[in-house]
């Protein structure tokens, strides 16, 4: 087995890098997303050839906004069942569509599939674009379908902060209290994209910070799969996921 991939245990797939928000926190800047999208079929058939050979705990959904192609992840996802990956995640905005009967069909369909568990992207700067309570509403079927969510929030410096932002996401999480959904701890901004452009004076200039999802290029646990296929320098349209994985070696 290479030995840079080795330890690989779990798959990420970025669906989608087209969203219904515009949120000045996020690190993918202006989403230049060209329509592209995951086919859901490949890649449960990259789910499938990869736990055939490698022990994987992990596999998470995200985008942009994945649920705009629930169908791709409900294949994903379906695929992660069955290969008996315990930890299936979904990160979503709640937000995918303004058709409530099409919302409530698509989160059915997700109950199917077996996904695990729900990551529910509400805090100030979705909230800036993204109405509340449709959000509430999607969060309410979910819980109704027995799939478990909670609420993930960003925040700016740190959970403890004060500053309008940060105060401004407790609120929003107050308000998912009430009806029984609690929040995880999140995750702290990190100064790429449009967090770049717009939260500038939050941030330091002159310190270094390390990105915190970077991988060791050496020690690969994690893989992201791109919508247009791209991973590790090679793509699963053009070339099998498991020669991908055994002809790896970091630049």
């Amino acid at each position: 087995m290479n030995i840079y991939t080795k330890n690989l245990n779990r798959i990420e797939f970025l669906v989608t890098l087209a969203c219904t928000g515009k949120c000045k926190h996020c690190s993918e800047g202006s989403h230049n997303t060209n329509g592209k999208f995951i086919d859901g079929s490949v890649a449960a058939d990259v789910v499938q050839k990869i736990t055939s050979k490698y022990k994987i705990s992990s596999l998470m959904t995200f985008g942009g906004e994945p649920l705009l192609y629930w169908e791709q992840v409900c294949k994903i996802h379906e695929a992660a069942y069955k290969a008996g990956i315990q930890k299936r995640q979904l990160i979503t905005n709640g937000y995918f569509t303004k058709d409530m009967d099409k919302m409530r069909f698509a989160v059915k369909e997700l109950a199917k599939s077996g996904i695990g568990e729900i990551a529910l992207s509400a805090d100030a700067f979705h909230q800036e674009t993204i109405p509340l309570e449709i959000v509430k509403e999607f969060a309410l079927t979910v819980k109704k379908e027995g799939i478990m969510i909670k609420v993930h929030p960003a925040w700016i410096k740190s959970k403890d902060a004060v500053n309008p932002y940060n105060n401004s996401t407790r609120d929003i999480i107050k308000e998912f209290d009430k009806m029984g959904i609690g929040s995880s701890p999140g995750n702290i901004i990190f100064p790429e994209g449009n967090a770049l452009i717009y939260l500038k004076d939050y941030f330091d200039i002159n310190e270094k910070v390390i990105n915190p999802y970077i991988e060791n290029p050496e020690d690969i646990h994690t893989i992201s799969i791109e919508p247009n296929g791209n991973v590790l320098g090679d793509n699963i349209y053009k070339t099998d996921i498991l020669d991908i994985l055994s002809g790896y070696k970091p630049c």
